[in-house]
């Protein structure tokens, strides 16, 4: 009698459980895929890390390319490999499925890494028991397979004929190519098809949170000229303040009066100046001759900006133009301002779809989901999706840490977890939710 009590009393208890009582059946179908199949998904995922697709290694982004693209023709999807020719990097992967149902989803990785053949970070290595060491296992290959683990598990459900899914995994994500009008022109085309864009990144680090928002980035370049001559004549009338003295009173007036605004930052990550400067643009590299005795006659200032929204960007970029214009005596600048990421600015769709991503996760037992502080976050390809979108999110990739280092690591309980909370997600767009519904 006792040992039936337990068993009807652990029946309940799994019957009351969060998972059992908020999932319905094919949402315990897909959590059960995820589960019978993510060994496979491992080995997958050792087999991508153990490819070196540094960005400008072309052959190696290409045959992660490769490799990705069987596993989603063997889930019916038509599948394309962009080239990359046009933008001198290897190219970009598209799969698409168009059933005809549900929200329009876009979902985005990229296949390249910070790590060229060169680098001494190119195997996958076991940490413990959990953790993995390996090139790009955050950032992000773990989150392209978890891509592939949700649709997979959906497909095994019957369900992903149905659905409207594009995927575009790009191969420049860590050094985009140039010019970014076709470097993002497939990613930029899906955005405009769908409703709603899910990135995998991998964010903070933190499977408890996503980006509902994420900074530009583009860069800036001030160029600053003086008048040479002995500096026994520096500040007379016809010599003037020269050139150092030029770009050091805009640099600090950029300080004095931007770097107090939230999430705004603005780093001159590059400069040179003296008699002679030689610069480099594109590998942004430069050579500067001086001598204490001389005026300086050239500055070359390159740096970045990052901020919320396109407002913020305008706002700012006037703003320096403004102090730029204000010349010390003999002195002329100029600052021009490249293009780059745009801002993914937080919109209320982003936060619906936030609340709903939380609700998945706190029903299938992992806990509520909160947004990442924007000043936190750098820029990512879902930012290319701003203003074409109804909703997106990102950071939804492989838990993990010290991206970009040669000690990144993978927390590989991450990738089931990730799996089945994007795969229901998904199944939950698909079946028309009420995203305005409250966590």
């Amino acid at each position: 009698m006792r040992k039936t009590s337990i068993l009807f009393a652990l029946v309940a208890f799994i019957i009351a459980s969060p998972l059992m009582a908020q999932t319905d059946k094919v949402e315990k179908k897909l959590i059960q895929y995820v589960d019978t199949h993510n060994d496979e998904y491992l080995s997958l995922l050792k087999e991508l890390i153990n490819i070196n697709s540094g960005t400008m290694n072309f052959e190696g982004v290409r045959q992660v390319g490769d490799v990705l693209m069987e596993k989603f023709k063997a889930l019916g999807m038509e599948v394309e490999w962009v080239d990359g020719s046009s933008f001198n990097r290897a190219g970009h992967l598209v799969a698409r499925i168009e059933g005809g149902k549900g929200k329009k989803i876009l979902m985005i990785g990229h296949l390249d890494t910070v790590f060229e053949p060169d680098s001494p970070n190119q195997k996958w290595s076991q940490v413990d028991e959990n953790t993995i060491k390996g090139p790009g296992i955050a950032d992000m290959k773990g989150g392209d397979v978890i891509i592939l683990q949700s649709l997979a598990a959906l497909h095994s459900a019957g369900l992903l004929k149905e659905m409207n899914i594009t995927v575009v995994m790009t191969g420049d994500e860590e050094l985009s190519g140039s010019p970014l009008s076709e470097s993002k022109k497939a990613l930029i085309e899906a955005a405009k098809w769908a409703d709603v864009a899910l990135g995998f990144e991998n964010g903070d680090g933190n499977p408890a949170t996503v980006n509902v928002a994420r900074r530009s980035s583009s860069g800036w370049t001030l160029t600053v000229t003086g008048n040479a001559s002995h500096s026994s004549q520096i500040f007379k009338p016809k010599v003037g303040a020269g050139a150092i003295y030029e770009a050091s009173r805009i640099l600090y007036q950029f300080y004095d009066e931007l770097a107090g605004e939230e999430y705004l930052t603005f780093n001159p990550g590059m400069i040179a100046g003296g008699t002679e400067v030689n610069h480099n643009k594109s590998e942004n590299t430069g050579t500067a001759f001086g001598k204490n005795n001389v005026v300086s006659k050239d500055v070359t200032v390159t740096g970045d900006i990052r901020a919320l929204t396109p407002e913020q960007i305008a706002r700012t970029q006037e703003t320096m133009k403004r102090i730029v214009a204000n010349h010390l005596p003999g002195t002329n600048a100029t600052i021009t301002f490249a293009e780059g990421y745009p801002p993914f600015a937080p919109t209320e769709g982003n936060y619906q779809l936030m609340n709903l991503f939380s609700k998945v996760s706190q029903d299938l037992g992992f806990g509520e989901v909160t947004a990442v502080n924007p000043a936190d976050a750098g820029a990512a390809d879902i930012s290319f999706t701003a203003g074409h979108i109804e909703m997106g999110i990102d950071a939804m990739g492989m838990s993990g840490a010290d991206d970009h280092t040669i000690n990144e690591t993978g927390d590989l309980r991450a990738l089931p977890k990730q799996s089945k909370r994007a795969a229901v997600l998904i199944y939950r767009l698909y079946k028309g939710v009420d995203l305005k519904a409250k966590k």
